[in-house]
Protein backbone atom coordinates (compact mmCIF):
# COMPACT_ATOMS: atom_id res chain seq x y z
CA UNK A 1 0.00 0.00 0.00
CA UNK A 2 0.96 3.56 -0.58
CA UNK A 3 1.28 5.33 2.12
CA UNK A 4 0.35 9.26 1.96
CA UNK A 5 3.28 11.55 1.40
CA UNK A 6 3.74 14.07 3.54
CA UNK A 7 5.50 17.26 2.70
CA UNK A 8 3.97 19.59 -0.21
CA UNK A 9 0.86 19.02 -2.34
CA UNK A 10 1.07 17.74 -5.47
CA UNK A 11 -0.34 19.20 -8.86
CA UNK A 12 -3.71 18.60 -8.04
CA UNK A 13 -3.95 19.52 -4.96
CA UNK A 14 -2.23 22.78 -5.68
CA UNK A 15 -4.86 23.64 -8.61
CA UNK A 16 -7.37 22.79 -6.67
CA UNK A 17 -6.48 24.94 -3.73
CA UNK A 18 -6.03 27.95 -5.66
CA UNK A 19 -9.25 27.29 -7.25
CA UNK A 20 -11.00 27.27 -3.91
CA UNK A 21 -9.35 30.35 -2.93
CA UNK A 22 -10.20 32.20 -6.21
CA UNK A 23 -13.73 31.47 -5.80
CA UNK A 24 -13.83 32.51 -2.43
CA UNK A 25 -12.42 35.92 -3.20
CA UNK A 26 -14.18 36.63 -6.17
CA UNK A 27 -17.62 35.26 -4.21
CA UNK A 28 -16.46 37.66 -1.63
CA UNK A 29 -15.11 40.44 -3.62
CA UNK A 30 -18.73 40.51 -5.65
CA UNK A 31 -20.74 40.44 -2.14
CA UNK A 32 -18.68 43.59 -1.25
CA UNK A 33 -19.65 45.39 -4.36
CA UNK A 34 -23.26 44.31 -3.99
CA UNK A 35 -23.40 45.54 -0.70
CA UNK A 36 -21.28 49.42 -1.22
CA UNK A 37 -24.06 49.44 -4.68
CA UNK A 38 -27.05 49.03 -2.15
CA UNK A 39 -25.76 51.24 0.16
CA UNK A 40 -24.84 54.05 -2.34
CA UNK A 41 -28.83 53.04 -4.06
CA UNK A 42 -30.25 53.75 -0.40
CA UNK A 43 -28.27 57.32 0.10
CA UNK A 44 -29.36 58.61 -3.66
CA UNK A 45 -32.49 57.71 -2.43
CA UNK A 46 -32.44 59.36 0.70
CA UNK A 47 -30.48 62.71 -0.87
CA UNK A 48 -33.37 62.50 -3.38
CA UNK A 49 -35.95 62.58 -0.51
CA UNK A 50 -34.38 65.21 1.24
CA UNK A 51 -34.49 67.53 -1.90
CA UNK A 52 -38.21 66.80 -2.58
CA UNK A 53 -38.86 67.46 0.79
CA UNK A 54 -37.05 71.08 1.08
CA UNK A 55 -38.12 72.15 -2.29
CA UNK A 56 -41.82 70.99 -1.13
CA UNK A 57 -41.23 73.41 2.01
CA UNK A 58 -39.79 76.03 -0.09
CA UNK A 59 -42.87 76.20 -2.29
CA UNK A 60 -45.17 76.21 0.73
CA UNK A 61 -43.00 79.06 1.69
CA UNK A 62 -43.37 80.77 -1.50
CA UNK A 63 -47.32 80.03 -1.69
CA UNK A 64 -47.95 81.60 1.59
CA UNK A 65 -45.88 84.78 1.24
CA UNK A 66 -47.15 85.01 -2.11
CA UNK A 67 -50.96 84.79 -0.37
CA UNK A 68 -49.89 86.99 2.64
CA UNK A 69 -48.19 89.64 0.44
CA UNK A 70 -52.21 89.44 -1.92
CA UNK A 71 -53.48 89.91 1.73
CA UNK A 72 -52.19 93.30 2.62
CA UNK A 73 -52.70 94.51 -1.22
CA UNK A 74 -56.35 94.04 -0.24
CA UNK A 75 -56.28 95.38 2.77
CA UNK A 76 -54.75 98.34 2.35
CA UNK A 77 -56.72 99.11 -0.70
CA UNK A 78 -59.83 98.54 1.69
CA UNK A 79 -58.44 100.74 4.04
CA UNK A 80 -57.84 103.59 0.95
CA UNK A 81 -61.23 102.95 0.17
CA UNK A 82 -62.37 103.29 3.48
CA UNK A 83 -60.35 106.66 4.07
CA UNK A 84 -61.17 108.67 1.01
CA UNK A 85 -64.11 110.61 1.34
CA UNK A 86 -66.45 110.48 -1.63
CA UNK A 87 -66.01 112.68 -4.48
CA UNK A 88 -68.09 116.02 -3.77
CA UNK A 89 -70.95 116.27 -6.55
CA UNK A 90 -71.24 118.38 -8.97
CA UNK A 91 -73.35 121.78 -7.57
CA UNK A 92 -76.75 121.26 -9.49
CA UNK A 93 -77.26 124.17 -11.29
CA UNK A 94 -80.22 126.21 -10.93
CA UNK A 95 -81.54 126.90 -14.38
CA UNK A 96 -83.99 129.55 -13.67
CA UNK A 97 -82.00 131.42 -12.02
CA UNK A 98 -79.09 131.80 -14.36
CA UNK A 99 -81.87 132.34 -16.94
CA UNK A 100 -83.12 135.05 -14.90
CA UNK A 101 -79.53 136.69 -14.74
CA UNK A 102 -79.15 136.63 -18.86
CA UNK A 103 -81.94 137.95 -18.79
CA UNK A 104 -81.00 140.90 -17.37
CA UNK A 105 -78.00 141.73 -18.45
CA UNK A 106 -79.82 141.58 -21.92
CA UNK A 107 -82.37 144.39 -20.04
CA UNK A 108 -79.14 146.23 -19.21
CA UNK A 109 -77.74 145.90 -22.45
CA UNK A 110 -74.71 143.70 -21.75
CA UNK A 111 -75.90 140.95 -23.58
CA UNK A 112 -77.58 141.44 -27.20
CA UNK A 113 -79.54 139.12 -28.60
CA UNK A 114 -77.28 136.88 -30.30
CA UNK A 115 -75.07 136.50 -27.01
CA UNK A 116 -78.01 135.95 -25.17
CA UNK A 117 -79.20 132.65 -27.26
CA UNK A 118 -75.84 131.32 -27.36
CA UNK A 119 -75.34 132.10 -23.26
CA UNK A 120 -79.47 130.51 -23.15
CA UNK A 121 -78.95 127.56 -25.16
CA UNK A 122 -75.10 126.63 -23.40
CA UNK A 123 -77.05 126.62 -20.30
CA UNK A 124 -79.74 124.60 -21.78
CA UNK A 125 -77.87 121.88 -22.93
Amino acid sequence: MMGRRMGRPGLIGMAARTAVVAGTATAVSGSVQRHQQDKYNQQQQADAYQQQQQQAQIDASAQQAAQQAYQQQQWAAQQQAAAAPPAPAAPAVDIVAELQKLAALKEQGILDDAEFAAAKARLLS
